[in-house]
């Protein structure tokens, strides 16, 4: 497969899968394996993924899990164009579909109440940068996908009985949570991460449309020692 300009391919430590990534976009970060250990999926389930970048969470699930199908959809041409390349490199070409299209307007192309499954690692950042067009702002900053609008969307892509998987950041939890609730999306299971020197970062959950009151806390996974490095646990741990 030929690279472009920026781009190199790195091992995935996982079933011998590769990925490519361009250093002048963003890449991916633990956020994304963290969540990716976290999903489970069954046999049946016809998935989408919200703001699938790389490809990764995506392509790491074809290697711990069975499903029917995934609809990766990615707004920015760019990190689209990258997202295929992957797919065709890891040849998952029958099992994920990569969609260049904003989010909210999936129902140009699916139905409403149409998954099993929807997942997401999305911008989490309020948007308050200069140079918010960059691929990389794009997919670090909420300007394009709105918490609001990422909770509502998700519940109409739903199934009744639907999971909802997400990784957010922890400081706005409590906004997170009133907007699932308020889209009929109610969490069962979460924890929160840790970076090993104290400090909270993040919140992943589990949602369920439709789903009864009552969530399972989680134990805190904390990500990286005392001095900031990456702990094997992120590889190898499941909820």
């Amino acid at each position: 497969m030929t690279l472009l300009e920026g781009e190199r391919i790195e091992d995935l430590q996982c079933n011998g899968l590769k990925i490519i990534q361009n250093k002048d976009y963003y890449t991916f970060t633990s956020d994304s394996v963290i969540l990716a250990n976290f999903i489970k999926l069954k046999a049946n389930d016809l998935c989408a993924e919200i703001g699938t970048g790389c490809g990764v969470i995506s392509i790491l699930l074809s290697a711990k899990n069975k499903f029917k199908k995934i609809h990766a959809f990615e707004l920015q041409m760019e990190m689209s164009s990258l997202a295929k390349k992957n797919i065709q490199l890891n040849n998952l070409e029958d099992k994920v579909e990569i969609i260049n299209e904003d989010i909210k307007n999936f129902n140009k192309i699916f139905q409403k109440n149409s998954f099993d499954c929807v997942f997401s690692n999305p911008p989490y950042m309020l948007s308050n940068v200069e140079n918010e067009n960059s691929v990389r702002n794009i997919a670090r900053h909420d300007k394009n996908l709105k918490m609001e609008d990422l909770c509502k969307t998700a519940s109409q892509m739903l199934k009744e009985g639907g999971r909802f998987y997400l990784v957010y950041v922890a400081s706005r939890c409590c906004e997170l949570i009133y907007n699932l609730t308020k889209n009929s999306l109610e969490v069962k299971r979460m924890f929160f991460t840790q970076n090993g020197r104290g400090d909270v970062k993040l919140i992943v959950l589990e949602a369920v449309k439709g789903g009864r009151h009552g969530v399972k806390v989680l134990p805190e996974l904390v990500t990286n020692d005392k001095d900031g490095l990456y702990l094997q646990t992120l590889h190898t741990k499941y909820f």
